[in-house]
C-alpha cells in the first residue's frame, strides 16, 4: 500500500492529481498563518517566476515509538517554512517504521520531489545510506546506528546528516572543561542506561585524545535514582584521588544526587540531559554552578533567529519529555533553514546561527559535512544561563 502523503503545496489539477495517496492539508501552527503555498508569482518585469523547489518531509508519524517526535519536528519544520515559503513546496511523507517501509517511501519520494528531509530513526538513516537510492540532496534526522554524529559517519554524497547528538555534546564538553581546566582529570560518570553510555564513552575519548586522565565510574540507579551506598563509596574515592573536575553523563536529577554527595567544589559538566525545560527548574539551587551544553532554542530565548519563531503551544502539566520534544521542535527549524540553503546553493559552504546551534555545512563539493556548536551555560538560582564559550 503506497504511504499517506501530506502535501503543503497547492493541489494538482484533478487530472494529475492521485486520490488515493495524496491529500491537501492546512495545518494551524502557532502565531502561523495557515499552511497554503502560494503560486509562485511572476517576476516584476513580467517573466514567470522559477518553479518552486519541492521537498519532501519523511517522518514515521503514525509510529507508536517515534510519533510524538515525528509531529514536533514537524511542526518545527512547517512553522519555519512559513517564515521563509517563497519558492519551496513541502509534502510531508508518513513512513512506517521498517526499514523496508522507509526505503520504498524514499524512492517514491525521489520521483516526485527535488529534495527529501528524513528519515528520523537510526535503523531507516542507515538504511537509506546503505542504499544506492540517494541521487538527490537528502538531509537525514539522526545518524545511521554506531555514529554519534562525528566526522566518521561516513554518508553518501547527496547525503548530510544533522541530528541532536548527546555524543557530540559530551565532545563539546570535554573541549570545554579541558579548555577551562589544563592538566586535570576528570571523573565520568554514568549509568548502564544506553544513552549514558555512548554520552560517557564519547567525553572519554574527547577527554583521551587531549592526553589527559581520567577514571569512568558506573553506577547502578535502581527505579531510576543512583544507589546511595554507591554514591558514599564514590565520595571516599573522590576524597582520596582528587580529580580536577566531574562528567555527569547523567539526568538532571540523578545529577542532583551527585553534587549533593560529592559536594559543590569539584567543577561538574554535563549534557542537555541536565535541562529538563519547560519551567521544571531548580528553586533550592542544587545545581548553581554546573556547566552544560543545550540548544539557544532552549536557554537564549533573546538570540535572534529564536526570536522570530512561534514557540509550540506548553501543556499545564509539565510531561515527561517535553523539553526533548521542544528540542526536536527546534531541529525541524533548522532543518528547513538547511534544506532552503542547499536549495538556493546546491554546492559549497555555509554557516547559519540556527536555533540549535551555529551550524557550519558543506554540500555538494565531494562528502557533505556538518557541525554543530551548541551553546555553553551554568546554573544560577536554579536556572542554567548562557555564557561565553
Amino acid at each position: 500500500m503506497a504511504p499517506p502523503v501530506l502535501v503543503y503545496a497547492p493541489a494538482p489539477k484533478p487530472a494529475e492529481a492521485e486520490p488515493a495517496r495524496v491529500e491537501t492539508y492546512a495545518v494551524e501552527l502557532p502565531g502561523a498563518a495557515t499552511a497554503a503555498s502560494g503560486a509562485r508569482a511572476a517576476g516584476q518585469d513580467g517573466a514567470p517566476a522559477a518553479p518552486a523547489v519541492r521537498i519532501a518531509l519523511l517522518l514515521p508519524l503514525r509510529s507508536e515509538a517515534l510519533g510524538q517526535a515525528s509531529a514536533a519536528l514537524r511542526d518545527g519544520f512547517m512553522a519555519a517554512w512559513e517564515r521563509d515559503r517563497d519558492g519551496i513546496d513541502v509534502t510531508v511523507v508518513e513512513t512506517g517504521d521498517v526499514a523496508q517501509d522507509v526505503l520504498a517511501s524514499y524512492a517514491g519520494a525521489l520521483q516526485r520531489q527535488d529534495m527529501v528531509v528524513g528519515p528520523l530513526s537510526r535503523s531507516a538513516v542507515g538504511a537509506v545510506a546503505a542504499s544506492a537510492l540517494v541521487s538527490k540532496p537528502t538531509i537525514a534526522l539522526n545518524y545511521p546506528e554506531g555514529h554519534g554524529g562525528g566526522a566518521d559517519a561516513a554518508l553518501p554524497p547527496q547525503m548530510l546528516a544533522m541530528g541532536l547528538s548527546i555524543e557530540e555534546e559530551a565532545r563539546q564538553a570535554a573541549q570545554w572543561a579541558g579548555a577551562e581546566h589544563p592538566n586535570s582529570s576528570a571523573l565520568v560518570v554514568a549509568t548502564a542506561t544506553p544513552w549514558q553510555r555512548r554520552s560517557a564513552a564519547a567525553f572519554a575519548a574527547q577527554w583521551q585524545r587531549l592526553g589527559r586522565p581520567l577514571r569512568l565510574v558506573e553506577l547502578t540507579a535502581p527505579n531510576g535514582y543512583l544507589s546511595d551506598p554507591e554514591l558514599v563509596q564514590l565520595r571516599a574515592r573522590v576524597q582520596g584521588e582528587a580529580p580536577g573536575l566531574v562528567f555527569a553523563a547523567l539526568g538532571a536529577d540523578q545529577t542532583r544526587q551527585l553534587r549533593a554527595a560529592l559536594g559543590a567544589e569539584l567543577p561538574l559538566y554535563g549534557t542537555s540531559a541536565l535541562n529538563p525545560g519547560n519551567g521544571n527548574n531548580f528553586p533550592d539551587q542544587e545545581l548553581d554552578g554546573v556547566r552544560l551544553l543545550d540548544l539557544p532554542w532552549q536557554i537564549q530565548r533573546d538570540h535572534p533567529a529564536v526570536m522570530v519563531y512561534p514557540h509550540p503551544p506548553r501543556s499545564q502539566e509539565r510531561r515527561a519529555g517535553a523539553a526533548d520534544l521542544e528540542r526536536l521542535y527546534a531541529l525541524g527549524i533548522d532543518a528547513f533553514r538547511v534544506a532552503r540553503q542547499i536549495a538556493r546553493q546546491p554546492s559549497g559552504r555555509f554557516v547559519l546561527d540556527g536555533v540549535t546551534g551555529r551550524l557550519a555545512v558543506s554540500f555538494g563539493q565531494g562528502p557533505a559535512s556538518f557541525e554543530r556548536v551548541e551553546q555553553p551555560a551554568v546554573y544560577k538560582n536554579g536556572v542554567p544561563l548562557p555564557v561565553a564559550p
